[in-house]
């Protein structure tokens, strides 16, 4: 039960009041004073009678105007106001006492943290968030907030740490804890042009392979020399090639990329070399090709092994000397490019196959980078899944979608054959569809992969033990080479030559026809 009292100020009435309270044996659970002349009770539901002789009790005090019954008192209305706010902002926040126990949550932390199956409050914040000793921070009772990296349940954040400092009466402050607001989106919104740290930092990855690659792209990316980026489909080889030219001293020219296998090869021509007034017939004007539009810049040929024999040679021509011809036109333009072409799969073996020229892809593979496909950095995913989530949502107009923790073990679980784009493919269709601020398992929809079953068969039965084994490889072989199409993957990952690993693959029958 709720009393609201009106009242003119006067010393002791408020002492008054507690008096008959104590009076009538009432256990008092809360009183608040407010200046603009109420004082608010708050006490256990009281019997009519009791209730019925209560009331001109207090109106009989001397400066009380009037008393009412209320549903709540200011500061739980405060408080709900407070719980409802808090529970409506998007990112993670957590209130920490001195000695970093949690005393507040709001719903994003608890998605984030527990999927709302353990309570937070009264547990030690370092349980939940690594990567920076919040508890020595707290323990220096600092005044100035901080900015820092950290970790939660797998995912990267930045945190913001505000110190908290109560004043009393007095004017003296006391440390009372710090309160937590953890941002999602670890990225720069726009690109720095020419700045290393800037351009390859719009490539995410923790994982120690991505690592390495970075530190190489950042070595090469000075160098004024072609560059063969080769990778699966969807693990980002168009944007590492974009970041290599924002960290070249051509940062300031034109990057322009073209998908070799998207065109045919007269067109495919035209475009990277051009054509003369009336050469492709008689109304046709003349065009400036991509390696003219892109002079002093860089270029990108995507998928470069599906390049024509004419066209390659044409091309190795200009690699050479950096001179080509229009088509139509014998007159030589003379250019200043940098070339990169990017391959989704190994280019050595279509030289092997004759489908590539030898003397070009020894002129195209002066530097080389492999980008490692998603499954062999899961580590990354929920670093990813984040990005990707923000992503989303700043495209969809929509308030930001929490990824619950079993939604993120999910996204890990899987073995993305279509990689990075496929997993923000996948999250822009699940949030696109979710009906609620958070995306659980059963938001997602994941397309099935095939599987082999976890047994290999060995029978020794029907065979000699030579059979045996040769089954045993094989069916290894079959259950990897979907994983590593490229043999030279393979090879590294089983610690065998290319050549053995290519001549077992041919044995067994699998990935190409036996001849």
């Amino acid at each position: 039960m709720r009393l609201e009292i009106t009242c003119d100020d006067r010393l002791g009435i408020a002492q008054d009041v507690l008096q008959i309270l104590r009076d009538y044996e009432i256990d008092l659970r809360g009183i608040e004073v407010d200046p603009k002349g109420k004082i608010f009770l708050n006490f256990p539901e009281l019997e009519f009678e009791d209730f019925q002789h209560l009331m001109p009790e207090i109106r009989r005090i001397a400066n009380v105007k009037d008393v009412k019954t209320v549903a709540y008192m200011p500061s739980e209305r405060e408080h709900f106001e407070f719980k409802l706010l808090l529970n409506k902002l998007p990112d993670p926040v957590l209130s920490v006492d001195s000695k970093g126990f949690i005393d507040i949550a709001n719903d994003a932390a608890q998605q984030v943290l527990t999927d709302n199956r353990s309570e937070l409050n009264g547990t030690a914040i370092s349980h939940w968030l690594s990567g920076f000793a919040v508890q020595r921070w707290l323990d220096k009772q600092p005044t100035e907030p901080t900015t820092q990296q950290v970790s939660a349940s797998g995912a990267k954040y930045f945190a913001d740490l505000m110190p908290v400092w109560v004043a009393d009466e007095n004017g003296h402050n006391s440390f009372a804890g710090a309160v937590i607001t953890c941002k999602p989106q670890p990225l720069v919104s726009q690109w720095q042009r020419g700045n290393q740290q800037e351009a390859f930092g719009q490539i995410l990855g923790e994982h120690a392979s991505m690592k390495r690659l970075l530190k190489e792209a950042a070595r090469m990316a000075q160098l004024n020399v072609p560059l063969l980026i080769h990778g699966e489909t969807g693990v980002g080889k168009e944007l590492l090639a974009r970041a290599c030219h924002q960290a070249s001293s051509r940062a300031e020219q034109p990057f322009l990329a073209i998908n070799c296998a998207a065109l045919p090869d007269n067109v495919a021509e035209s475009e990277l070399f051009g054509h003369g007034k009336g050469s492709l017939g008689p109304y046709t004007e003349a065009k400036k090709g991509i390696f003219e539009q892109a002079n002093g810049g860089t270029v990108l040929l995507d998928a470069v092994g599906e390049m024509s024999n004419g066209l390659q040679a044409k091309l190795l021509r200009f690699i050479q000397d950096g001179r080509f011809r229009r088509i139509g036109e014998e007159q030589e333009v003379t250019v200043d490019v940098r070339v990169i072409c990017s391959s989704h799969d190994d280019l050595s073996e279509r030289v092997e196959a004759g489908k590539f020229r030898e003397d070009l892809f020894y002129r195209l593979n002066v530097l080389s980078l492999h980008v490692p496909p998603l499954r062999e950095r899961k580590s990354d995913i929920p670093l990813l899944a984040e990005h990707f989530t923000v992503q989303a949502c700043q495209r969809l107009g929509r308030s930001l979608v929490m990824l619950t923790r079993a939604g993120r073990e999910l996204l890990q679980r899987y073995q993305w054959p279509g990689n990075v784009r496929q997993l923000e493919n996948v999250l822009f269709r699940s949030i696109s569809m979710a009906e609620s601020d958070t995306l659980d398992v059963r938001d997602i929809n994941l397309p099935e992969v095939d599987s082999l079953p976890e047994n290999l068969p060995v029978d020794l039965e029907d065979g000699t033990l030579d059979e045996a084994v040769k089954k045993f490889e094989a069916t290894i072989l079959r259950r990897l080479y979907p994983s590593y199409p490229s043999t030279r993957q393979l090879a590294k990952k089983l610690g065998l030559s290319h050549t053995a690993v290519a001549n077992k693959l041919r044995d067994y029958g699998i990935g190409k026809r036996k001849r």
